[in-house]
């Protein structure tokens, strides 16, 4: 089947989002029984694809799409989940799709409902029909014993474990009776390691009745396992297209990650790295939702730029919010000798830790307030700054506020008209250097920014970094910034602690290689070192 006609052709596909084109003439072709891999980084257009693909509402809401599509030679027009499904594509989701109070039948069955007479229906007509539970748990006992799993088709959604709430979304797909295409988003990322076997397993099956897959993973070891053909997107382009027995996991590495790094700075020579550490990180567990950090262990030396770095959901960003106190977290932080009290935020910003958060617009400011505001509340809040102490009452020092903010304002060129400007106004690359004058106005020794270019411009991009290698070149101050921008990370960092599955995979230099970064992004380095080991052995 594997050498069969093409169930899917995707010809020239572009998107554009506000003017950034994120999808730039893809071409795919899937054939019959294939399992097709799609590898890339975050934000290589995996998901917009087959957003487009599956006819997800944001696509038609921002100005569709450019380009073509071909299910088994026919043009077709996907307006729609609806016309997706018409059409023989069923879609796996990373978000689960199920209603909780119902029984794993019906949301296998749901809107595909068998019914069946009864007294009443017979007599009165077609819509007072009952649901035949018999027939229907029938197709859902078929559906979940064709991809070997054992879950009792009368139990309640709530409260499940996530690995059987992802093989009930997979079952429900399987039961379309005209499903020709299925995609499958990183589906063994809340799966054990059995239940992730189990998955691949059934993935093959599927395959060998005829049905196409496309399938998005991070986890290289299981593309070499059970994909045909692999797909390489990079910044919204296809770089490459393989057979699975003309590749190995150190070229798809290589491939996912690989591009252009111009430093921004290079090191003068001069700088003096071995102070020892400020920060130890020993055991580190923070309970983030989607970021959960499972046990890291981190020594950030004085003086560096430590970037943090790994695919979404791996629980990079879970660390700098559970050292600042926002999400509950266990273990241990030494910051200059002294243990810090854990989930407590004031402690933190007293002790000089200071932190802009990737939610610029949720957590990091108060949008419809004063520039000078937003770059003093925390100070005023904690360190009791640009207060008047009176014998009876205190009073805010408004000319205080307002020298500081011009001060910051000059320093860090936000582009504004003037300190009462409010916040919102602001375009993003100057919403986030006012969120790094709040912290500074902390005047921290240690500072944590959490995806500071996230969501600007690539000329404010390149101010934010230049900033903050300022800060840390002419200040001296220790710097651990966060990104999902490799290339950000390799531009400005001393080094590059890469998180996988809530602990850190490994450590690396910038100019380590594209490889090097690439398998430790996918989790695939530790394993591979081990193997290595054992073979040495």
């Amino acid at each position: 089947m594997k050498n069969g006609a093409n169930i899917l052709q995707m010809k020239n596909i572009e998107k554009e989002y506000f003017g950034n084109k994120v999808l730039k003439g893809i071409n795919l072709s899937v054939r019959a029984g294939e399992i097709h891999a799609l590898l890339g980084e975050n934000g290589a257009g995996k998901s917009t694809l087959m957003n487009i693909l599956f006819g997800m509402p944001v696509i038609h809401s921002t100005g569709g799409y450019k380009g073509e599509f071909l299910i088994e030679g026919r043009k077709v027009d996907i307006k729609s989940p609806k016309d997706a499904m018409n059409e023989g594509i069923g879609m796996v989701h990373q978000e689960f799709m199920l209603v909780p109070g119902f029984t794993v039948t019906e949301n296998i069955k749901l809107n595909r409902e068998i019914l069946k007479h009864n007294l009443l229906s017979r007599v009165f007509g077609e819509n007072l029909k009952s649901l035949d539970y018999e027939n229907m748990n029938k197709d859902a006992r078929k559906a979940l014993n064709t991809i070997g799993i054992n879950i009792e088709e009368w139990a309640t959604i709530a409260g499940m474990p996530v690995g059987y709430m992802q093989f009930v979304e997979i079952a429900r797909e399987i039961d379309k009776s005209n499903v020709k295409l299925l995609v499958f988003d990183e589906p063994t990322a809340v799966l054990t390691e059995s239940e992730a076997k189990t998955l691949l397993s059934a993935m093959k099956k599927l395959a060998d009745s005829g049905i196409a897959i496309i399938f998005i993973t991070h986890r290289l070891d299981e593309v070499m396992s059970v994909a045909d053909s692999i797909t390489i997107l990079r910044d919204g382009e296809v770089v490459a297209t393989r057979d699975k027995k003309d590749t190995n996991v150190m070229e798809l590495a290589e491939l996912m990650v690989g591009r252009k790094i111009e430093r921004i700075a290079k090191s003068d020579g001069k700088r003096n790295l071995s102070k020892g550490n400020i920060m130890t990180i020993k055991n580190l567990k923070v309970q983030m939702p989607g970021e959960e950090v499972k046990g890291v262990n981190l020594e950030i030396k004085e003086g560096e730029i430590l970037g943090i770095g790994g695919l979404a959901g791996q629980g990079k960003i879970g660390i700098a919010n559970g050292i600042m106190g926002l999400y509950n977290s266990d273990g241990e932080v030494i910051f200059r000798g002294k243990k810090l009290k854990l989930n407590s935020p004031e402690e933190s910003l007293n002790n000089g830790i200071a932190f802009v958060s990737e939610d610029r617009r949720g957590v990091g400011l108060l949008l419809d307030t004063s520039i000078e505001e937003n770059i003093t509340i925390t100070a005023m809040q904690i360190k009791k700054k640009f207060i008047k102490n009176y014998f009876l009452f205190t009073q805010l020092s408004k000319s205080e506020m307002r020298q500081h903010s011009l001060k910051m304002i000059k320093e860090l060129d936000i582009r504004c008209r003037g300190p009462q400007q409010v916040t919102r106004r602001l375009s993003g690359g100057n919403q986030q250097k006012v969120c790094i004058a709040r912290a500074l106005t902390m005047e921290p020794e240690i500072l944590f920014v959490s995806e500071p270019t996230r969501g600007i411009d690539i000329g404010a991009k390149k101010l934010v970094l230049d900033l903050l290698l300022k800060l840390n070149r002419e200040k001296g101050m220790t710097i651990i910034m966060t990104s999902s921008e490799l290339g950000e990370l390799r531009a400005i960092c001393d080094r590059i602690a890469i998180v996988s599955e809530g602990r850190i995979e490994g450590i690396l230099k910038p100019e380590d290689s594209d490889a090097e970064f690439g398998l430790m992004m996918a989790g695939h380095y530790s394993k591979l070192r081990n193997r290595e080991g054992l073979e040495d052995a």
